[in-house]
């Protein structure tokens, strides 16, 4: 009994000597994760409502941390874990979550000022990256209500001499109307018309929707192909990716001397009048970069008789996009589009040796958080090899985003309506024209409940 008793008194003071673990502190445990996986959004100029600078603006959001990061529905990251490995992977770890929720569950407390890392040191003015460069696009008058089609303005870029740029980021003034922004560039024509916005009127039902147009006959794009005619992609704003950086690989995107800048508008009334606006910022090599980054806004075939998504269909397969790469290069960066009834999207490549890769499979997409995939380590594509991209479509009730699981959708502009277009990047040759890299592979269609 008294040897007993003498193994709980050591027992005991054991305990109390270990003691029970600390508490979770904002300053040592919470604000290093929000800087590696949050700030980027949270913080003033960014994407995100609230703020993750400090414990001050970050306590409020406490319980709503905890229930976003338990879900994983923060950060948002889609790309499946078996497929490829992405320098920007923004998920966090189980111990990460962990952590986040014992702060919480724990009266997140801010803890000793002292064990705070040193704040990231963000550029300035909300900006993402800091930019040599700062061009002023269109201003653009947004009605309170009605349909705005696509509508493309021409800029002078105001390079004058062949200039090397580095990373590109555009920034929306307001983005409650704006679905996207995209740019590009082209050599200056003598009949080039600055600031007179370009569109086609397309024919559409009372519910908004284009007309079909069947195999064979072209989309309605008469007005828009003389300006656009010759343009190169540089990027898109989408919501979840405002930026584009070359720099970590050692590459840029030639704007030669002269050139024209056209940005094409997708703005969406929300009930509220205003006028937007829009700044595009660039950074600029000293020197040539090693390697050429192409951006390739790609799609599958558009046409109603190859596209045409059945009512209450939960899981139709579109054509996809096939492409034929005719040069060597390395596949750098992928980002699936689609819009309110996209339901995934998988990429997969066959090389010419006859070996075949699944590189990026996002199967719960989100129109919310239209996210690029950087890829870890370049992939390399031998010239002859062949990447195709496939999607499907929830055009059911089911899709608590389906404006109208009754209808046919077809391929088209508007959210309402469909698109099937799986955005890639890749490094080539610095003396590689952007055109002759690869070439689309048609004909090839899917289609199917």
């Amino acid at each position: 009994m008294r040897r007993l008793f003498v193994i709980s008194l050591f027992a005991g003071a054991a305990v109390v000597g270990l003691g029970a673990p600390s508490p979770a502190t904002f300053n040592k445990d919470v604000f290093p994760i929000l800087q590696a996986h949050c700030q980027t959004c949270h913080r003033p100029g960014q994407i995100a409502p609230m703020s993750f600078l400090t414990y001050q603006s970050t306590r409020p959001w406490a319980k709503a941390i905890k229930a976003a990061v338990s879900s994983r529905k923060m950060p948002p990251w889609f790309a499946d874990p078996q497929y490829g490995h992405f320098s920007n992977d923004r998920s966090l770890k189980q111990s990460e979550i962990e952590t986040l929720t014992s702060w919480v569950d724990g009266g997140a407390l801010e803890g000793n000022a002292g064990e705070a890392p040193a704040p990231v040191h963000w550029p300035e003015d909300g900006w993402e990256i800091k930019p040599d460069v700062v061009i002023k696009g269109p201003d653009f008058h947004v009605p309170a209500k009605g349909l705005i089609e696509w509508t493309w303005i021409v800029v002078p870029s105001g390079f004058t001499k062949d200039t090397w740029i580095t990373s590109i980021e555009i920034r929306p003034s307001d983005l409650s109307v704006t679905h996207h922004i995209c740019l590009s560039a082209k050599q200056h024509t003598p009949e080039t018309e600055y600031n007179v916005p370009v569109w086609d009127d397309k024919p559409r039902g009372q519910d908004g929707l284009e007309a079909p147009h069947p195999k064979g006959e072209a989309r309605p794009r008469s007005k828009v192909s003389k300006v656009t005619a010759g343009s190169y992609m540089q990027m898109c704003y989408v919501p979840g990716m405002p930026t584009m950086d070359f720099r970590p690989l050692n590459a840029g995107k030639l704007i030669p001397a002269g050139t024209d800048l056209i940005f094409v508008f997708h703005y969406t009334p929300n009930g509220k009048e205003l006028d937007a606006h829009v700044q595009v910022g660039f950074t600029v090599a000293k020197e040539p970069p090693q390697r050429k980054f192409v951006t390739v806004a790609g799609s599958s075939v558009t046409d109603s008789d190859s596209f045409a998504i059945p009512p209450d269909a939960p899981n139709w397969e579109s054509p996809p996009m096939v492409v034929n790469f005719l040069e060597d290069a390395q596949l750098v960066w992928m980002m699936p589009h689609m819009h309110l009834r996209g339901k995934d999207m998988k990429y997969q490549v066959n090389f010419p040796d006859g070996k075949s890769e699944v590189e990026l499979s996002v199967p719960h997409y989100d129109f919310n958080w239209q996210l690029g995939y950087e890829v870890a380590t370049p992939i390399n594509l031998p010239k002859g090899t062949r990447m195709t991209a496939t999607a499907h479509y929830d055009n059911s009730a089911n899709n608590k985003y389906n404006p109208n699981p009754k209808q046919t959708v077809y391929y088209g502009d508007m959210t309402w309506e469909e698109m099937m277009a799986p955005f890639f990047g890749v490094l080539v040759d610095p003396q590689i024209d952007d055109k002759k890299v690869f070439k689309y592979i048609r004909g090839e269609t899917g289609g199917g409940a």
